[in-house]
């Protein structure tokens, strides 16, 4: 065939295949033209799911009538004029095809009104025809009513689900935008009928209630908040407990500037601030907010704008990982219940320190002494001369300390304990096990990385690309403690490791780490590439820690002292992430007097 211009229609309807795959597309750019528009209500109505009929009204700024047409054309838009504004998008849409590629697959109106004018004016669009504004009696804003979506395109229509599943992809866009903008009232019409209301959010209160609507009761009664400011980046919004945790990422909100995204980086970033205390296979939930410049991070990297790039990918994962580590380990655990370490000094324990204090009776100070296996004698060196004094966790007005005083051990497993609240049940091996993992790793982290030469290097066959990619990174592998050299084509020597990792699998590891630096080789900034790869060794060695942790903690059935399980109770208090063990498992359980009560049927 020979080159020639495609015709406007064909071309709108090719950029409607990458920003509309269904109701729930449309919808999206709409609201966003809405929110750009400075609008403080918006109405979203369908019928049959929004395959026969999607119509959006807002409050918003509004379209002069002179404009109404030229906003129905390919690449005109009022947010952008120059490449130094395209580099610091601070709108949600920006490229000025949506309204063009929407009209061309659908029957579209638009009609608007300006606070000044005396009435609205309305267009349509049918089959890349433009009418001549007519006059409409709208209040100031702008309505745009989308009809038989893809009636021109059967092939695209063919893949739309069914109404109610249209339906719910409308619905849960329309949540995320609530949570992205709290200042905003939504509402949303299904056939007529009111399904949600969302009134605006000015305060703690209302952005609760928001919060609640769209995440549950549950979530809520978990929610850490974070406030974390370094720099240009702030990082805000809520991060629910470990132990609140789900199946599936299906409670998982991020918004970079107001924009809802998803990013692999982004998500590394949580995985690894969750890694010690989440069990596996299970995922957290969170909603939170990330401000940074605008010229920080690139927004169009994608046609419908859900994924970005940011110019410091490193530095971006450092704070976020950081700030949501610091506020898990800070929190301890609990489902309406104290929570050890909150608000506490996180310096870890020392090994074989008294557990009490003078606040406490002297009876309740001696300290936890527990045996440690031939296993594990060379890694307890490691802690020898981590003696240095730790404070002590606060206490009530009452001097009740937040995980209370023990009273008995059950079948030499569970140790109960009294707090103001009622009864506390915590599984003794499993927190000695996070006492002793996060000691491990207090340490580790002091000394920095210490690396140890193979006896034998090990000789390693690799693709052409990862000896290349070895090659090129050798810096980069050298600050994660190993040291590998080309030897051919496409072969590697170790000659050096991390020294904890020195006996584990050392082959495996290079593969993982080389795979991950070419995974993310070129498709995001400089640094990013090296977040992944450092997250492997730090995975590995902390799987060598936790699996040592776990030998060194005292076991089932070993007996302990009253004065013993309250050292281990003081040293729970004192440690970040005790609610969990390595492995995700609770470590403590609180029962308050109302669930006991209900129990024993009392006040019945």
């Amino acid at each position: 065939m020979p080159i020639k211009t495609l015709p406007d229609h064909l071309v709108n309807q090719i950029a409607a295949g990458e920003v509309v795959d269904r109701p729930a597309s449309v919808v999206k750019e709409l609201v966003e033209n809405s929110l750009d528009a400075g609008a403080q209500s918006i109405e979203v109505s369908l019928d049959g799911g929004g395959m026969r009929r999607i119509r959006i009204r807002d409050d918003g700024s509004g379209i002069p009538q002179d404009e109404l047409a030229l906003a129905l054309q390919r690449h005109a838009t009022s947010k952008i004029s120059s490449l130094d504004e395209l580099e610091r998008v601070a709108s949600l849409g920006f490229r000025g095809e949506a309204l063009p590629s929407i009209a061309s697959v659908s029957r579209l109106e638009l009609g608007s009104r300006t606070a000044a004018a005396a009435h609205g004016w309305k267009v349509s669009v049918r089959n890349g025809d433009i009418s001549e504004p007519a006059p409409d009696p709208l209040e100031p804003g702008t309505q745009v009513e989308v009809s038989d979506l893809f009636h021109n395109v059967p092939a695209r229509r063919k893949f739309l689900r069914t109404e109610q599943t249209e339906y719910k992809h409308v619905r849960q866009l329309l949540q995320r935008q609530a949570l992205a903008r709290f200042d905003v009232a939504f509402a949303l019409l299904h056939n007529g009928k009111h399904t949600l209301r969302e009134p605006p959010a000015r305060d703690e209160e209302g952005r609760s209630r928001r919060i609640r609507s769209v995440c549950g009761d549950e979530f809520l009664a978990h929610a850490l908040e974070i406030e974390e400011q370094r720099g240009p980046f702030r990082l805000h919004g809520w991060v629910a407990e470990a132990r609140y945790n789900r199946a599936q990422a299906d409670q998982q909100y991020f918004f970079v500037n107001g924009r809802a995204v998803r990013d692999r980086l982004i998500a590394h970033a949580v995985r690894q601030a969750y890694q010690d205390v989440l069990y596996h296979g299970r995922h957290p939930a969170f909603v939170l907010y990330l401000e940074m410049p605008p010229e920080s991070v690139d927004v169009n990297v994608h046609p419908q704008k859900t994924e970005v790039r940011f110019r410091d990918a490193r530095m971006v994962h450092d704070f976020l990982f950081s700030a949501l580590h610091r506020a898990i380990g800070a929190s301890g655990q609990g489902s309406g219940a104290p929570r050890p370490g909150s608000g506490l000094p996180t310096a870890p324990p020392a090994v074989g320190q008294g557990g009490g204090s003078a606040a406490w009776p002297s009876s309740q100070q001696a300290a936890i002494s527990m045996p440690v296996s031939d296993q594990v004698g060379a890694y307890a060196r490691v802690l020898q001369g981590a003696t240095e004094p730790r404070p002590e966790p606060a206490a009530n007005e009452d001097g009740m300390p937040p995980l209370g005083f023990a009273l008995a051990q059950l079948h030499g497993v569970y140790i109960l304990s009294q707090n103001d609240k009622g009864l506390v049940m915590t599984d003794m091996h499993a927190a000695h096990e996070r006492i002793t993992y996060e000691q491990l790793k207090s340490r580790h982290e002091q000394d920095g990385i210490r690396t140890q030469r193979l006896l034998v290097p090990l000789s390693l066959a690799v693709s052409e690309r990862e000896a290349e990619l070895a090659q090129e990174r050798q810096e980069e592998l050298r600050e994660l403690g190993i040291e590998a050299d080309r030897a051919g084509p496409d072969s590697l020597v170790v000659r050096e490791v991390p020294a904890l990792l020195a006996n584990g699998d050392i082959e495996a590891l290079m593969r993982d780490v080389l795979s991950d630096l070419a995974e993310l080789e070129g498709s995001q900034v400089a640094g990013a590439a090296g977040v992944k790869a450092v997250g492997r060794v730090e995975a590995a060695t902390n799987e060598l820690l936790s699996t040592m942790a776990c030998h060194g903690s005292v076991r089932a059935n070993r007996q302990l002292s009253i004065a013993e399980m309250n050292a281990l109770l003081r040293d729970m208090e004192r440690t970040e992430r005790s609610g969990q063990c390595n492995h995700g498992r609770p470590t403590w359980v609180q029962l308050d007097m109302d669930a006991l009560d209900r129990l024993f049927l009392r006040g019945r």
